[in-house]
């Protein structure tokens, strides 16, 4: 037998074929809407120190001195509200875009790929994720967080994670990270669709307001990108559209804490509104890919009775893009350059 045999006739060889995988990575959920679950989940999701920015070791005295013993039961009472027989609204929504990514992208011809779902916290965890894909022999990885604008809280966090687990393997694949898709023409084109088709059902509001998840300013001021990528995010869509800008508002939500955070703030700006003669606001979340507590019980509750008891009379949310057709085509159109 020459040495040549020796090798291709090696038993493990087909390990090592070349193989695609391609893991959707979103933020997480707890496990259950309860306060057990939540304590389990929030513990994870702030000692991340991409999240919180506090000396290390004063923030975990914080944490679980005071945190953990009284926010778990708060968040529990938000996700039961909108907890669904099928479990976390985030998870459903993000299995559902998993399963259609993977379906689209076979149907235009690329068999030879496995797609997977991660969570940053929670589960199913990236770790999860990556040995799902690891088991089914992938060499190469595309990470895709459906984060539409860079953070370094979200996107940033994410790379830390992969790299992590990453460090316990033996042989590391070839990686591909897609770090963000704001203005990405799909995106904006799917953004504006999800808007016109409101307008044309619900008519043009007093006020359209893009709401996306807050940062504390801190990052923006250290050069995180996110402030910057959610103006440019609304400068796109509302020229595609050919909106007034003047009834356009970009405002920030979900502070969390006493320092400040990116302004002008949703909830005081809807709060103001009435006063102003503005009574009728539409509001959408582009910074969130799949509708989840923020959108639905912060936009759809919370910030709702604020604008109502302000004196405001009409109120819609405009849902999330979650697993509309052309939301999945504008994710493909990321993934498909790097197959």
């Amino acid at each position: 037998m020459s040495r040549f045999s020796a090798i291709t006739d090696n038993p493990h060889e087909g390990r090592f074929n070349s193989k695609t995988g391609i893991l959707i990575t979103n933020l997480g959920s707890p496990d259950a809407p309860t306060a057990k679950a939540l304590r389990v989940y929030l513990a994870e999701f702030l000692s991340d120190p991409r999240i919180v920015e506090i000396p290390r070791l004063i923030w975990l005295m914080i944490l679980h001195g005071i945190i953990l013993r009284v926010r778990p039961k708060k968040s529990a009472h938000a996700y039961q509200s909108i907890w669904t027989d099928e479990g976390s609204p985030l998870i459903t929504i993000s299995r559902a875009q998993t399963d259609k990514i993977e379906k689209q992208l076979r149907s235009e011809g690329f068999e030879g790929i496995e797609v997977e779902l991660a969570m940053r916290y929670g589960n199913p965890s990236i770790e999860s994720g990556l040995e799902k894909l690891r088991e089914k022999g992938i060499t190469r990885i595309i990470i895709v967080p459906l984060y539409p604008q860079y953070s370094s809280a979200t996107t940033g966090s994410t790379f830390d994670q992969i790299s992590k687990v990453l460090r316990g393997w033996r042989w590391v694949p070839e990686l591909h990270f897609i770090n963000g898709y704001h203005k990405h023409p799909l995106y904006i084109e799917s953004l504006a669709n999800s808007i016109r088709e409101d307008l044309e059902a619900n008519g043009k509001p007093d006020k359209l307001v893009f709401s996306y998840h807050g940062t504390p300013k801190l990052f923006l001021d250290r050069g995180d990108p996110y402030h910057c990528f959610c103006q440019q995010t609304t400068r796109l869509v509302v020229e595609k559209l050919n909106l007034d800008k003047e009834k356009v508002m970009t405002t920030f939500q979900s502070r969390f804490g006493k320092a400040e955070w990116l302004q002008p703030y949703t909830d005081k700006t809807l709060e103001s509104y009435p006063s102003q003669g503005i009574k009728n606001v539409a509001i959408l979340s582009p910074a969130f890919s799949a509708d989840c507590l923020e959108t639905l019980e912060e936009l759809e509750v919370e910030n709702r009775e604020i604008f109502e008891s302000a004196g405001g009379e009409k109120y819609r949310y405009i849902p999330a893009l979650n697993d509309r057709d052309d939301h999945i085509k504008a994710i493909t159109a990321l993934i498909k350059p790097l197959l």
